[in-house]
């Protein structure tokens, strides 16, 4: 196997070592930057839907470099805290990459004497890297991943010493929005809605030892008309006799699957790797009722439990129905029903992005407070736009019942005033019909760009689809990069059909998807709609106010309307379009995402600052979003 050359300017250090760590620049910063160090970043657990006890945590300073692009040595040039990508102020460096330069990673650890069982395999995880990321173990090349939104792991054990520290490197790669690859908002030149590159490791790393026949991933899947759960694990390395255990158990609003409940609903042993649960009467999950049942799978071995893991799930419906209406004049609109009834589907659109670790939040308490804001400002529903995030994003999504339509990153846009590869450009090229049916155009993307697109997309899908606040897939927006749109939609419903999809958010349509979806600054308008279809509204508003102290760049600041000085105008405007919703929603919308979460970068159109900091009255904010919510039940 090919063997990798490093150069160090002086010992190679391990990661804790003695180095005086600072965030990078002088932007701003959440205040959960504060209790970021290399001792603690990002400790948690990372994956709650398959917990094992035995683990380890390699977040923490790693050496770095950046070299040539074609270059196989490198020198080291000093330390960076993963999991902060290296453009970000968290990580230490705050230096840009380009689609010329390798980012490299090393790092030391020791392997625990327990995890040497012969019997016993260690995986090395990643969470996410972005984007292309080759891997060597104690200099032998143990494999590589594309794609900057999905874990993955390798076993590393053929590769370990018999004694003494072994060593990790990594060679990263990204061309960002120079290539074909999903890249979501970033771009090589910050400006308006585009922010800033991210490269590298962005996610935890971390190691594991399971047995050498274990469970490798597991599906969930409700069927309500059968009123059946079923389970599907996969196993590496079953043999003849093996037993998978499945035990579901009492949860509650907030289970937590590291500390598993010890009260078993059902349990079945069966040398199937499927099980099948009847449930008579289940609780259903709901941004009301967040309720999560317990799961933990098990790998018998003549009666013995040879691997295990506990997870958690829950139990919902989603999809499409006529509404009745109240008299025979009124007209029968096509309504997302969440567990058989019409539920107004309203919330914001999250970026998901940090002044201080740009796609990686600081902390898990940071990441979690978006959500809780979210929720406490009376909304019940998600989008996270052209981003996906980590796991435990999705697993408090599930706790406080919040409702998620998940983009797929796209790969193009439609920003023609930027020095960017002319093979892109032209190759990405399309027309946006927006507010109409006619005109609109797929591109002609080469294979190459499609063939990733379907891998990266098939991936995501597969490492979040347990997640089941997820009731909607968008793989596309406003038409950037679109191509081959009823492919993608069928591609789409093949690989998990417990979901509806949206074919194009904001265009262009096809009319193959569950819902037709159109997007309208600043005030929320429904310039297209089609009766034959669910329709929403999945972009307004951007009501932008600058917060002096608050600002990312505080010489330049941007937004879709006309710039106000105090959160009360904001909440005048916003409640404003607040009763103009209603009356679409009477008219037949039967969702609305507003623009947006937080500020990003330059723009200012979040409910909060960039860094946090809540602009409105709470209570107010709730008290309108909660009636936009009531009017349709009313």
């Amino acid at each position: 196997m090919r063997r990798l050359i490093t150069i160090f300017l002086c010992a190679s250090l391990a990661a804790g070592s003695a180095f005086a760590w600072n965030p990078a620049g002088d932007r701003i910063k959440t205040r959960w930057a504060a209790e970021v160090s290399p001792e603690n970043a990002h400790p948690e657990y990372p994956r709650p839907q398959m917990v094992r006890a035995d683990w380890m945590n390699l977040n923490g300073l790693w050496n770095y470099a950046i070299t040539d692009v074609d270059a196989d040595a490198f020198t080291g040039v000093g330390q960076i805290l993963v999991p902060f990508c290296v453009e970000s102020s968290l990580s230490g460096v705050g230096r840009t990459v380009s689609r010329s330069d390798a980012l490299w990673y090393e790092r030391s650890f020791t392997v625990p004497r327990s995890w040497r069982d012969k019997d016993k395999r260690v995986i090395l995880h990643f969470g996410a890297v972005d984007w292309k990321a080759e891997v060597w173990v104690n200099g032998t090349k143990v494999g590589e991943h594309t794609g900057g939104y999905t874990p993955f792991s390798f076993d590393i054990t053929p590769y370990l010493k018999k004694n003494g520290p072994e060593t990790v490197r990594l060679k990263v790669t990204d061309a960002t929005d120079n290539s074909y690859q999903p890249r979501g908002k970033q771009v090589s030149n910050p400006r308006g809605i585009w922010y800033t590159a991210v490269t590298g490791i962005w996610q935890t790393v971390w190691l594991e030892p399971v047995a050498e026949s274990h469970i490798e991933s597991y599906g969930v899947a409700y069927n309500h008309e059968g009123g059946t759960l079923g389970v599907a694990a996969k196993v590496e390395g079953m043999k003849a006799g093996d037993q998978i255990m499945v035990e579901l158990l009492d949860g509650g609003v907030g289970y937590n699957p590291e500390t598993p409940s010890a009260d078993v609903l059902f349990r079945e042993v069966t040398e199937r790797r499927f099980v099948s649960f009847a449930l008579d009467n289940p609780r259903m999950w709901s941004p009301d009722d967040p309720y999560l049942y317990g799961l933990k799978i098990s790998l018998l071995r003549k009666g013995k439990v040879i691997d295990c893991v506990n997870g958690y799930t829950s139990v919902r419906t989603i999809e499409v129905r006529t509404d009745p209406g109240q008299n025979r004049n009124r007209n029968h609109y096509k309504r997302m029903v969440l567990n058989g009834s019409n539920l107004f589907q309203f919330g914001p659109l999250d970026q998901g992005w940090w002044p201080d670790g740009l796609y990686t939040a600081p902390t898990d308490a940071a990441l979690r407070f978006d959500i809780e804001r979210t929720k406490a400002w009376g909304f019940n529903m998600i989008r996270k736009h052209i981003k996906v995030e980590p796991a435990r994003w999705y697993y408090w999504c599930d706790v406080f019942g919040m409702m998620v339509w998940q983009d797929m990153p796209c790969i193009a846009d439609h920003d023609k005033n930027v020095a960017r590869d002319e093979r892109v450009k032209k190759n990405s090229a399309n027309t946006w019909a927006m507010d109409s049916y006619i005109g609109g155009t797929d591109a002609e993307i080469p294979r190459e760009w499609k063939e990733n697109y379907y891998k990266e997309w098939g991936e995501i899908m597969a490492s979040l689809r347990n997640f089941q606040c997820i009731v909607m897939w968008v793989p596309f927006n406003e038409a950037w990069g679109q191509f081959d749109t009823e492919e993608v939609v069928k591609f789409t419903r093949e690989r998990d059909d417990s979901r509806l999809v949206n074919e194009a958010s904001g265009g262009n349509f096809h009319f193959c998807g569950d819902v037709l979806d159109v997007h309208h600054y600043p005030c929320p308008a429904m310039n297209a709609f089609e009766s034959k279809f669910c329709n929403v509204l999945g972009e307004y508003g951007g009501i932008g106010f600058p917060v002096e102290g608050h600002l990312w760049s505080p010489d330049g600041n941007w937004g879709y309307f006309k710039q106000k000085t105090s959160g009360k105008e904001v909440l005048d405007q916003y409640e404003d379009f607040a009763e103009m919703l209603k009356v679409f929603i009477g008219t037949g919308c039967s969702a609305a995402v507003y623009t947006q979460t937080t500020d990003v970068e330059i723009e200012v159109n979040g409910l909060m600052t960039y860094d946090r900091f809540v602009k409105v009255d709470e209570e107010r904010l709730r008290e309108i979003n909660r009636s936009v919510i009531a009017s349709m039940e009313e």
